[in-house]
């Protein structure tokens, strides 16, 4: 990306269960956009219902990323977060 180009971020925050994921899904859909998620615990897999991650049907039409990546056995830092949602 040159510099003269911008990327456009849209930060949806809130509590759990407040509806940050349907209304980013339906954000991202009207614009085009991809969801990458900051949430602390989605980034693990098999940990669907604790975090109330997406499911295949609520991501369906909006490229998803950072759910369900990484095993909880693995150490991961935010700087692993960082080098990983940057790609």
């Amino acid at each position: 990306m040159s510099a003269s180009e911008k990327t456009k971020l849209i930060a949806i925050v809130g509590p759990t269960a407040s509806g940050k994921s349907a209304l980013a899904a339906e954000i991202a859909k009207a614009i085009g956009g991809e969801i990458v998620s900051c949430d602390s615990m989605q980034i693990y897999k098999g940990m669907r219902i604790g975090t109330a991650a997406p499911t295949e049907q609520e991501r369906r039409g909006v490229p998803h990323h950072m759910i369900g990546t990484v095993s909880p056995a693995q150490p991961y830092s935010v700087a692993d977060y960082c080098r990983d949602a940057s790609a």
